[in-house]
């Protein structure tokens, strides 16, 4: 399990890499724009939903049949060339859109940008998306007492190696570059590949259990729980949305304090992630997953949202990093709490749930940066939107 934990560190890690050079490549390429910040994390996530989704039915398809742990060190094997691949196909979409598209406004521009910028991440993303689901599968085969709880026993590690993701790659493009940045993912990712191959060819057949067609059910709920596995999959679908919507509106909310938006964006992501580590860290280290029974989470998870509404006030004097840490944290470390007990409390260590209810989060992530990037910020400006953003968790908490 150790080897697991590993591999899910540096996969989070190449993975925000991936997300972080490839927004600035995509800027460079479509325009240094808010929108394109949307645009970039909604195909990023579309991608990741997909290959949650697709990767739980594979498992539930395979069962036994084939070692999960081969098909991690697939897709593993797949995101390494995609360091190789998006530069280009980002650079030949330029080419082809301005040859296509001049005289065209700007807002126009966005609509091929955007199915551009789609069929060049999602394919790629969806790798990343695969890898939770074939490892849960892989932990299920060896039948590992961290099974019922897999997700967030992988989570939290890919929680901590994607905080390292959001910073090191900042110093790692100023000294190499680019290109030479995604090289360095793309050798860790082969490493990864050919490590969890090599196990699989030495862990012994034994081991490998039966996964039936549909996966066993998810161990009973407390009779007391107020949450049916569709309020679960709502709340994984809200927090989802939620947590990339604001997302958008700090970076709109904090860019005059920090300084230019890629780098305001960085700064906020690792932020992000580090609170996310502690949500994270507090729910494997109490396993009460019973918690999202209490309507005062829901309600905490409510206010943390409108945090930044006041923290963002120019009349405050504080400095700039400061300001957005007690902006964001709250939140932050709420979210890194209560996803991954949703989604134990959902999946119970099923792969095929668990793809499952990852999507469902995915989704809403993807819906969250649309949302607030084309609707709420142009209409109603950051604090209204952080307000109506926050609504939807008081109504859950009443």
């Amino acid at each position: 399990m150790q080897w697991y934990f590993c591999f899910f560190l540096v996969s989070g890690f190449c993975s925000i890499l991936y997300e972080i050079v490839w927004l600035r490549i995509s800027m460079a390429q479509f325009g240094v724009t808010t929108a394109m910040v949307s645009l970039v994390l909604s195909a990023f996530m579309v991608g990741l939903g997909i290959g949650s989704w697709g990767a739980g039915l594979v498992s539930r398809k395979l069962g036994s049949r084939f070692p999960a742990l081969r098909l991690y060190a697939l897709v593993e094997l797949l995101i390494a060339f995609s360091a190789i691949a998006v530069p280009v196909e980002l650079s030949l979409g330029r080419e082809l859109l301005l040859k296509t598209v001049r005289g065209m406004s700007l807002s126009t521009f966005y609509i091929p940008s955007a199915v551009w910028l789609a069929m060049t991440l999602v394919p790629w993303c969806a790798c990343m998306g695969a890898t939770f689901p074939f490892m849960m599968a892989a932990i299920k085969q060896e039948g590992s007492a961290e099974e019922v709880k897999s997700f967030s026993f992988l989570y939290l590690p890919n929680i901590i190696g994607a905080t390292a993701g959001a910073v090191l790659p900042l110093f790692l493009i100023e000294l190499v570059g680019f290109h030479r940045t995604l090289g360095i993912a793309a050798v860790l990712n082969l490493t990864l590949a050919g490590t969890a191959f090599w196990i699989s060819f030495h862990r012994k057949p034994a081991a490998v259990t039966e996964l039936h067609e549909a996966g066993p059910e998810p161990l009973p709920l407390s009779a007391s729980s107020r949450l049916s596995d569709r309020a679960l999959l709502v709340m994984l679908f809200g927090t989802g949305l939620t947590s990339m919507g604001v997302e958008v509106v700090w970076v709109r909310l904090y860019t005059p304090s920090l300084g230019t938006l890629v780098y305001a964006f960085a700064a906020i992501l690792g932020l992000y992630l580090v609170a996310m580590d502690v949500g994270s860290w507090i729910y494997r280290r109490t396993n009460r997953d019973h918690v999202l029974d209490n309507g005062l989470l829901w309600a905490a998870l409510g206010f943390s949202v409108i945090v930044p509404f006041l923290t963002a006030d120019p009349r405050l004097a504080l400095p700039a990093i400061l300001r957005v840490v007690l902006g964001i944290l709250p939140f932050s470390a709420l979210v890194g709490f209560v996803t991954p007990a949703v989604l134990d409390r959902f999946s119970r260590g099923n792969p095929t749930r668990a793809g499952t209810g990852y999507a469902v989060n995915i989704a809403g992530c993807v819906l969250g940066p649309l949302l607030a990037g084309f609707l709420l910020l142009p209409t109603a400006g950051e604090r209204l939107s952080l307000c109506l953003l926050a609504i939807p968790w008081f109504l859950a908490a009443i």
